[in-house]
């Protein structure tokens, strides 16, 4: 199976206080590495803000483009608690009180605790299927490719972990990591050279600086194929000794690399 054919998702990170930098995103590299172990491509992530024509037409977007997409953040009490709302619009949907949810809070809350703002955590489109929060019990909820989630990290990926069993993945990802202090412009040419020649390895450059000051690159290589990984390998590996530097594997079939 060619990277290309792997099973596809996007991340659709909801909420003005991430664009803002208010809050900090802990959630794109937790999903990007679970949804790796399991064959399935990450391949776009969005921040968006709360504003609805902005969230219905970005869902309404990837979820035509990839196989599954991930919404954190929203789904709270208060008025900018959009997401719900705007998933159902993007699904032609009614929102509705899903009565499974309501049974959850009545028996969480005391009646006169139980009131409108608490009640809104109950809303979903119309049709979906609730997602379990062990955490704090405010469920997500998923309606065809579409999961919706919360953006508290600790919530979120309790949820994850509740329906990754769903998800159908690909062929694992297979990872190396060569590390060297050759010059990342002399290395650039081959490499371009070598993924013209292997279209289906991933393969990308990333330079560092030592903590003694010096510079190098890593370069790392990925695919399902573990053929196609050793042979890109073994090749990156001459081309960084044909520039005079000294290859130095790091990582061996990490997928999350």
């Amino acid at each position: 199976m060619t990277e290309q054919k792997r099973p596809t998702a996007c991340l659709l990170i909801i909420g003005n206080e991430v664009l803002s930098g208010r809050t900090k995103d802990k959630n794109l590299g937790f999903l990007a590495e679970q949804l790796t172990d399991i064959g399935v491509r990450m391949a776009e992530a969005r921040v968006v803000p709360d504003e609805e024509d902005v969230i219905v037409a970005a869902l309404n977007e990837v979820r035509a483009k990839y196989d599954y997409v991930f919404t954190t953040g929203g789904i709270g009490p208060t008025h900018d608690d959009i997401t719900a709302a705007c998933v159902a619009k993007a699904f032609g949907k009614k929102l509705i009180r899903h009565p499974d949810a309501v049974a959850l809070f009545e028996k969480k809350y005391k009646p006169e605790d139980l009131n409108e703002a608490r009640l809104k955590m109950t809303e979903v489109a119309e049709g979906a299927v609730l997602v379990d929060n062990p955490v704090s019990q405010a469920p997500g909820f998923h309606i065809e490719n579409v999961y919706v989630f919360a953006g508290i990290p600790r919530v979120m990926h309790a949820m994850f972990e509740g329906i990754k069993h769903e998800l159908a993945g690909g062929a694992q990802v297979l990872s190396r990591t060569i590390a060297s202090h050759a010059k990342e412009g002399d290395l650039a040419s081959g490499l371009g050279d070598l993924q013209g020649d292997f279209p289906d390895v991933e393969i990308g450059s990333y330079p560092f600086f030592s903590r003694e000051g010096q510079t190098g690159v890593r370069i790392v290589v990925r695919t399902p194929d573990e053929g196609e990984l050793e042979t890109v390998t073994d090749k990156v590996c001459d081309l960084i000794r044909a520039c005079g530097g000294d290859p130095v594997e790091e990582t061996v079939l990490g997928a999350g690399n």
